[in-house]
């Protein structure tokens, strides 16, 4: 049975209070009686002096399901206690993608070990897995699957199937290939059951679902799946012939990666950043983030430094000028949310893109004159200037629209020079809305009250 959130929690803190108490028996007994998505969400959730010991504890059958479900970093410091033999004997019953996720976080020789103590049919399997980057269909794919012929009689694969102990998990197909292999359909299981046993495949057969090439990225692997709604889909490689197929619990897992890395980039951050990661480890990462936005910091202030000279003569600059670069971050901010999330759903091409850049024009200009109305009033009121409200006004348009045309136009430019914007467009775009904001404001300010 599968835990929610609030038994997960409850379940953490018994073993935290059994941890603290010493009596590692029950926690052992506790521990093993969870599922392994479970086991490793309290690892995960735990900080590093607990973590050890529970690892410890977990029945040595059970490591490598637990393995499978950690994250890739808080796996790779378990893998890299192990030897070999200890590799090889945890990935003991996983499936081939599963197998390749692990061998490919541990060193090259450990990798060569361990496919030499497989037999030739199991290594030849994982080796034509192994051929494809993790983060291709190739790379997520599994070999387990069930074939037939499209000359068959659908009793002749019923008997075929009875003669299985257990077919793959997820199977909601059965592939169809010919003599050489190659896809030719698929059988659905439920089409199997209520049919006529006396018809042949190839009159039941589905031909009209395109199998994925193996070289496909995962992240089209995941929006086909959404699209068309399917549990599983066969993988090919170049000539057609059947690798393999996906099934949907690893495409879920790339959709989550997928969120966790446009919500960690965001802030600077890897998507499998460790929660529990001790000081030492959590410190560097965040301090070369923030140094690269210290050095766009000295920038902004660089461009404050040139007028310092009106600043001193008209005190309500310094006072305005957080107003004008905050709503040019937030509008920049909202257009690059937009944008980056219709390239990571392959919503934007070449013929939308000049659309949506004259859209986010349209929309800054309008939201740029409404609110500069409001602060040119505001401000006008506040320090009975109304020449100082006119000049933030301007400052504000220039600046919304600016950072609607930055917001619009930079992950698509990041997008085609292979630069992730989720990473860097934050950075740039805060640097282009702070320096235009300032210079704006502070520039009209200084050529009027000059």
């Amino acid at each position: 049975m599968v835990s929610t959130p609030a038994t997960a929690q409850a379940q953490l803190d018994k073993l935290s209070l059994a941890l603290n108490s010493g009596t590692l028996a029950d926690v052992r007994r506790m521990l093993n009686g969870l599922s392994a998505a479970d086991v490793a969400h309290l690892l995960e959730s735990s900080p590093p002096r607990y973590r050890h010991i529970l690892w410890q504890m977990v029945d040595s059958d059970r490591e490598g399901e637990v393995i499978n479900e950690l994250n890739d970093e808080l796996r790779s410091v378990f893998l890299g206690d192990m030897d070999a033999a200890e590799v090889a004997q945890i990935m003991v019953g996983l499936e081939d993608d599963d197998v390749a996720d692990i061998l490919q976080q541990v060193p090259d020789a450990v990798t060569a070990e361990v496919l030499n103590a497989m037999d030739h049919q199991d290594r030849a399997r994982l080796e034509q897995v192994l051929h494809y980057a993790d983060d291709t269909a190739g790379g997520l794919m599994n070999t387990d699957t069930i074939t037939i012929r499209a000359r068959l009689t659908l009793d002749v694969v019923l008997r075929y199937l009875r003669r299985h102990e257990e077919i793959p998990a997820m199977t909601d197909n059965l592939i169809v290939v010919n003599r050489s292999d190659k896809f030719i359909g698929l059988l659905p299981l439920r089409t199997l059951l209520v049919s006529d046993p006396a018809v042949s495949v190839r009159e039941m057969m589905l031909t009209d679902i395109e199998p994925i090439p193996a070289d496909m990225p995962d992240d089209e692997v995941a929006r086909l799946f959404e699209r068309n709604d399917w549990v599983s889909a066969p993988v090919v490689d170049d000539t057609g012939r059947l690798l393999g197929r996906i099934t949907i619990d690893d495409v879920v897992d790339v959709i989550r990666e997928d969120a966790d890395h446009s919500f960690m980039s965001m802030a600077g951050l890897d998507e499998d950043e460790d929660t529990f990661a001790p000081i030492l480890k959590t410190t560097p990462r965040r301090a070369i983030w923030l140094g690269i936005n210290l050095i766009t910091a000295f920038i902004a202030a660089s461009v404050i430094n040139m007028f310092q000279d009106t600043i001193e003569k008209v005190v309500a600059l310094a006072v305005l000028m957080p107003i004008v670069a905050s709503m040019g971050g937030i509008a920049g901010t909202q257009t690059l949310t937009v944008l980056v999330r219709g390239i990571a759903l392959g919503q934007i091409s070449s013929s939308n893109q000049v659309w949506l850049i004259n859209r986010e024009l349209a929309v800054a200009a309008i939201n740029g004159v409404l609110w500069a109305s409001v602060v040119a009033v505001a401000a006008s009121l506040w320090f009975g200037d109304w020449s100082i409200g006119l000049i933030i006004a301007a400052a504000m348009v220039i600046s919304l629209i600016t950072a609607g045309l930055t917001g619009a136009v930079l992950p698509l430019m990041m997008k085609r020079a292979n630069i992730d914007p989720a990473l860097a467009g934050g950075v740039v775009l805060t640097t282009v809305t702070d320096v235009v904001g300032f210079l704006s404001f502070l520039g009209l300010a200084t050529l009027f009250y000059a």
